[in-house]
Order: C-alpha cells, then structure tokens, then sequence
C-alpha cells in the first residue's frame, strides 16, 4: 500500500498531460483540475492517518532500497503541507474556473498548474537531495510558464527576472549537491544525515551548508527576496495567489528539512545566519509593506514578512518555535491565497490597482469588505484566526531563549501587516464611492465563493488547533529528532 504515497504527486502529472489534448475545452479542463485535487486532497488524508498510526513510511522506487535508490518519505510535516497544498490549489482552480478569461484557459494554463502542484508535492515527499533537485525544476518550469502567460511587458520584464534568478540559484544548488556528495558519498537524506553526524560538520559541510542556505534562501524569498515583489505581482492573479501560497513555502520547506535533518551541528553558524537573515527579511518586508500604494505590492511584500516570520522558528529550534513555524505555515499558504484573490477580485471590479483609484467598495460589496477585513485580521495574528497560534508558539518560544531582537522585531512585523492592510481597508472600502451603485460592475455570480471557503478555512484552523495539535506536535518532533527520520528510513536496512 506504500505504492499510494507516489500519488500527490503522479495524479497531476497524468492529469497535466491529458489536458493538454483538451486545451480548447477551457471548463473541462478546470473540472477535471478541480477534481484531481480534491483526490489528491482525500489521498493526503489516508496519508496523514497513516502516519500517524503506523509512523514514517517510505516508498522505494524501483525496488531499490536506500540509500541506493530514490525514494519519497511520509512523515507528519511534509504530509501536512502536501494536504494544505492540494487544498488551497483546489480552491484556486475553482476561483480560475468563475473569474479567468476563456483565453488564459485555453493556453495550457492548467497543465501548467497540475504540473506546478506535481513539483511541489514531489518536493514535500521526496527523500533524496537530488530529488528534490528535480522536483524543484519542475516546479519552476511551470511557474515560468505560468508567469508569462499574458500580455503585459511588465510581466515579460519580471519573468527575465525570475527566470534568470531561479537558473543562478539552480546551478548552485547542483554545485551544492555536487560537493555534498563528493565529502559524504551520498545524496538520500537520512544517510547524509548519518553520515554528517557520523564524521562531525567539519568546516567543509559547514560551507557547503551555507551554499545550500543561499540557494534556499533564493526559493523562499529570505532576505534574497529582491525578485519577489515584481514577480508576484505581475501575473494574472490566480497565479499570483499559487504563487504566494506555494512557492516560498517549498524553500522554506527545504531550508526546515536541510538544517534539522542534516546540518545542524554548528548551530552557532547556520541557524545564527538564519535568525540575521530573517531579521533583516522582517525588516525589509515590513518598509515595503508600508511604501506602496498598489495592493498586489503590498500583497507581495506581506509575503516576504511571513517568510521571516516563519523562519524566525527555525532560527531558534525549540519544540515550541517549530511547532510556531509548521502552524504558521499551513495557515499563511491558506491567508496568502486568499489575500491575493480578494485583491484581484478588487482590482476586477475598479479596473485599478491603486488605492487612489478605489474607494467606498464596501457599500456595494460588503461580503468582499468584510472577507477582507477577516483575512487582514489572520493575517495579523488576532485570536482566534489561523495566525494567532503559530505567533504565540514562536513569540514565546523567543523569550524562553532569550531572543529578544528576534521577538521585537516579530511582533513589530505583525504591527507592519496590520498597518499596511489597515490601510488598503481604509482607502478602498470606506469612504465615498467613486461610482453609484447602479454604475458599479456586477460581481461574476459565484466569484466570492472560493475566497469564501478560504475565509471559513482561516477561521477553522485557528479555532481547531486542538485537533490539529498531534499532527503538529508529531512533525516538530521529526524535525528536533533527526534520528526518528534516520531509522525510518534506513532503520530496516541496517
């Protein structure tokens, strides 16, 4: 039955490649997306009882058992993100399916994102660092393809960006691989992981470490996070809302699993650079939160906050903030996209992006204000919204460390987000309406709907997080315990 743990990610790809022949059949196609995720969705269910009951399990390709072969691994952190993935890209499709232009349909734009969610349900899974390689390119493929689908020089200008970013980063993480496999003999993580702790993080797997610090950091937009803002603002906002929701989250993944699984023996080195590193994302992101007057920007800059925020929790490594860092995680994958659709939903209905071109939204779309207005309240970590617990694990966790920069900066961060939201609130609801009621264009019947199933889904993570509490607890405890992942994976072997 372990043949089933291949499926999150072999599902969209087959489905990805039947679309392609039913590329002029636009609604079709947005069907056939919706459904395989929800049976993506169902699968990671199975997955995460699974683990839960019987504990880590493997799936060796080929028969191959490790550390010779590739392999994917279930435990309760990357299962978690892999349902959390499926979900929000569910509930996005069904928001392309109402909102999307019969155009952008019929342009490979949901084999793109089936290939897309293929690459990041492969990277949570996979058990080998140059698997993750792989998964990682397939998932920029497709997100290439999806940012260049429009017509606006803006989006070509940002996509030679991004383009030219994720290949520098890409041919480090091959050098990274490369001299990480000529100093321990392997790429399967656990054995790296033994391996390393085995013969001791010399200077060498320091260095290469910080090499594979730069790379990820490059994926999750901590502090190299200079191509951010451009590019997820750029594309039609069903990508933009993928994008915030996934992307990042994929390098931050890999950045959680790298430094607890396999390098974290100089902790005085790795996760100090971590924590500077994410103090100054904080930083960053919350002054470009608050310096511009376009909502997909400002949108674009609470995504850098979050990855800060979120990598604060691994920069101190405490069951607490790690237990901080996966609920924030799951709940900013849930928030980010929301808060893109709602924005793109305005932008739709004023024909601007400016909040000098919007105003008094709220008296003729209140059902919009008011999602607004819960999401801005997620997002800044009020109870009991989905943010408000991961804030609390990791706001504690800091003081019990005696992190205090870290735990200012942090909560000034979660001021910053208030602040900006507050004032895209403010402008673009309130106020007096820049047209009557009777000019003002409809909203497309059912385009709230998705925004609110994410609205309802923000609201129910926070108020259950007793529920969700074994699962959390079960995967920061994988991380903290390298050798809990060690003997699942090579423990039968030995």
């Amino acid at each position: 039955m372990n043949n089933i743990l291949v499926l999150p990610m072999l599902l969209p790809i087959v489905v990805g490649v039947l679309l392609i022949f039913l590329r002029t059949y636009g609604r079709v196609q947005a069907w056939i997306s919706i459904a395989s995720m929800l049976v993506t969705s169902g699968i990671s269910v199975y997955l995460l009882h699974k683990v839960q009951t019987e504990g880590i399990f493997r799936l060796d390709f080929g028969g191959w058992e490790p550390p010779f072969g590739i392999l994917f691994v279930a435990d309760s952190f990357s299962v978690l993100l892999v349902l959390t993935s499926s979900i929000v890209t569910a509930i996005c499709l069904s928001y392309a399916l109402i909102s999307t232009s019969k155009e952008l349909q019929t342009m490979y734009f949901y084999p793109s994102v089936l290939f897309l969610i293929a690459g990041v349900n492969g990277s949570f899974l996979t058990g080998d660092l140059f698997n993750l390689f792989v998964c990682f390119e397939v998932m920029l493929l497709s997100s290439y393809v999806l940012l260049t689908l429009g017509n606006s020089k803006r989006q070509l200008r940002e996509a030679i960006k991004y383009v030219s970013i994720n290949i520098v980063s890409s041919w480090f993480f091959l050098v990274a691989l490369a001299f990480l496999y000529g100093a321990v003999g392997t790429l399967n993580m656990a054995h790296v992981a033994e391996r390393v702790a085995e013969v001791g993080q010399t200077p060498l797997l320091t260095t290469i470490s910080i090499v594979f610090l730069i790379v990820f950091s490059l994926k999750a937009g901590l502090l190299l996070y200079f191509w951010l803002p451009g590019s997820y603002s750029s594309p039609p906002i069903v990508t933009s809302a993928l994008f915030g929701a996934l992307l990042t989250k994929v390098g931050i993944y890999a950045l959680f699993r790298t430094f607890s699984l396999i390098f974290y023996h100089q902790p005085e080195t790795t996760h100090l650079l971590i924590g500077i590193m994410a103090a100054l994302t904080l930083i960053g992101g919350s002054l470009g939160a608050i310096a511009f007057n376009d909502i997909r920007t400002i949108a674009a800059y609470n995504v850098v906050i979050a990855v800060g925020f979120i990598l604060v929790g691994l920069a101190i490594s405490t069951p607490s903030s790690i237990e901080g860092s996966i609920y924030y995680l799951i709940h900013d994958m849930v928030a980010k996209a929301l808060l893109f659709l709602l924005v793109g939903t305005m932008i739709t209905l004023s024909g601007t992006s400016k909040m000098a071109g919007m105003s008094g939204l709220m008296k003729n779309y209140p059902l919009l204000g008011w999602s607004f207005f819960v999401t801005m309240l997620s997002l800044a970590g009020i109870p009991p919204l989905s943010g408000f617990i991961g804030k609390v694990l990791i706001s504690g966790a800091a003081i019990n460390s005696g992190s205090y920069v870290l735990l200012a900066l942090a909560l000034l961060s979660s001021i910053f987000v208030l602040y900006s939201l507050l004032r895209v609130f403010k402008n673009c609801f309130w106020g007096e309406t820049i047209v009557s009621k009777e000019e003002q264009p409809p909203l497309r019947k059912g385009v709230l709907w998705p925004c609110l199933a994410l609205v309802l889904l923000t609201i129910g993570i926070g108020l259950g997080t007793e529920g969700m509490a074994p699962y959390v607890t079960d995967a920061a405890e994988t991380l903290l315990n390298p050798g809990i992942y060690i003997d699942a994976v090579l423990g039968l072997i030995q």
